[in-house]
């Protein structure tokens, strides 16, 4: 008996939408007794409306979910992550197969925190054969994880620092430019508490005091951003 799965495809661009439907399509002649319902969105609003939809009805099985959309024209949707919460919330048995651009620890640890998804892929790895040993993957036995995200989760994984959630803001902030007059806006700490934070990361990764850059160097080759 053929299994029918249904399948949202939710990115902006319209060449990546095929190269998942061309994948899925040759998915299916090579995973047996298997064919895929598919659809897809190509904005924040319109897969919002299709979650929502679907989770008054028989929902999805695999979604596909672009990190880098724009924000929806109302603000409440942000990024895919913010859909990636509201799939979680709305349709808990999907999986969620999360593709992105970033390729930085920092991002990709947040997003395996928050939402926790059955696949992850970086845009750089994706290709037809690459998508259908993702998708036989999650259909048998999740997690299926690309080779960039299982190279940056083991580098930090080797690592012996041991890093807390503000350190690692602290880290990915400063890799970014964001000035530090800035932080306490986007770091729920006082000036203080922030310089006395940076001063004892430059002491873990045995950096001088001046010598921000170096630091930031040393995090990225330990895999923290």
């Amino acid at each position: 008996m053929t299994k029918i799965y249904k399948v949202l495809l939710i990115d902006d661009h319209p060449i990546i939408l095929e190269v998942y439907k061309t994948a899925l399509e040759e998915s299916r002649q090579i995973i047996k007794n298997v064919t895929f319902d598919i659809e897809s969105a190509k904005n924040s609003e319109e897969a919002l409306n299709k979650i929502l939809d679907a989770s008054k009805t028989e929902g999805y099985d695999i979604i596909f979910l672009d990190i880098k959309l724009p924000p929806s024209k109302d603000g409440k949707i942000l990024s895919g992550e913010d859909l990636g919460l509201k799939i979680n919330q709305l349709l808990p048995s999907a999986k969620v197969i999360i593709s992105t651009t970033f390729n930085d620890n920092y991002r990709i640890q947040n997003i395996l925190r928050n939402i926790n998804p059955d696949g992850f892929l970086i845009k750089n790895d994706i290709g037809t054969e690459e998508l259908i040993e993702a998708v036989k993957k999650i259909i048998k036995d999740p997690p299926y994880y690309s080779k960039s995200v299982l190279k940056l989760v083991r580098k930090q994984m080797s690592s012996d620092y041991l890093l807390d959630k503000i350190d690692r803001q602290l880290l990915y902030e400063l890799s970014i430019g964001t000035k530090m007059k800035d932080l306490p806006k986007v770091i729920p700490m006082s000036m203080a508490g922030i310089e006395k934070r940076k001063r004892q990361l430059k002491e873990i990764f045995d950096v001088l005091e001046n010598e921000d850059r170096e630091l930031i160097l040393k995090a990225k080759k330990k895999g923290f951003i």
